[in-house]
């Protein structure tokens, strides 16, 4: 399924270089970007990727965008500013219908969103550690203590205790973050969705997004550098560090090369 079918980028220069988001696109040959059911935003650090993510996710409305602001040049806020200047196309249904909405589930989902909630796992960890140690140490034995968070005045304690028992890696963390809040039928905006993964993880995630996409009607559009996911989707991908964001098959992208390269010079290690 294709939610949203194409996007624009503002092409307005305004005389101040270094006022953002304008500055990230300043002096870029940039044609609309025409999305497929995975399309991905390839670009190393600071090319611009996420923004990118976040004014498509803004001139959307989608669910988990962040406004930002510019303080430094006045109040006039740029950002927006620039969102409105943008332009997008929605696509069809399976009836050839023009789509006039997107659906009510579809969302941004950042990296800062996936370490936040591995973050917040490992409080809830140590917190139940710390819980019942100060049970134990005010006098009562382990038992006494499981007992009390078994009640109904430490059931919320108990939960806590069940997950720490379960000792969930970050990795682990972020795969069931994602088996959890991925749903059919939506329109998903993954900003390094990678984070914390393993290589067999990052494919594996890679795997579903492109079953996701084929079977369950979601269209996603991600922002990533890692070699694993690239190689891995079904994806149209556009070259951020390029001047004029050329699609570029992933085996031609610099990070990947570099992948390449590396393990070519020390194959040795390897027989």
């Amino acid at each position: 399924m294709i939610y949203l079918r194409s996007f624009q980028l503002s092409d307005f220069q305004i005389s101040n270089p270094h006022i953002y988001p304008y500055s990230v696109f300043r002096d870029k040959d940039i044609e609309p970007f025409v999305f497929t059911p995975v399309t991905v935003f390839y670009g190393n650090n600071g090319s611009g990727k996420s923004t990118l993510l976040n004014i498509i996710a803004n001139k959307l409305e989608l669910k988990g965008r962040e406004n930002e602001t510019c303080h430094s040049y006045g109040m006039a806020n740029y950002f927006t500013q620039f969102c409105l200047e943008c332009s997008y196309r929605l696509g069809e249904d399976e009836l050839g219908q023009k789509i006039r909405h997107l659906p009510e589930n579809s969302h941004y989902i950042k990296s800062e969103d996936i370490l936040y909630e591995i973050k917040k796992i490992q409080q809830q960890q140590v917190l139940s550690d710390g819980m019942l140690y100060d049970y134990v140490k005010k006098g009562m034995t382990k038992e006494e203590a499981r007992k009390y968070l078994e009640s109904k005045d430490g059931s919320k304690q108990m939960e806590y205790i069940m997950f720490a028992q379960e000792k969930y890696s970050n990795g682990e963390t972020s795969m069931q973050y994602f088996d959890n809040f991925l749903q059919p039928d939506a329109l998903y905006l993954l900003d390094e969705p990678e984070v914390s993964l393993s290589p067999a993880n990052q494919v594996a995630l890679a795997q579903e997004i492109n079953n996701m996409a084929r079977w369950l009607d979601c269209q996603f559009i991600i922002a990533t550098h890692s070699p694993f996911m690239l190689g891995t989707l079904d994806a149209k991908i556009y070259n951020i560090d390029s001047k004029e964001y050329a699609v570029t098959k992933w085996s031609d992208l610099e990070n990947v090369r570099y992948f390449y390269n590396f393990f070519k010079k020390n194959e040795k290690e390897f027989e």
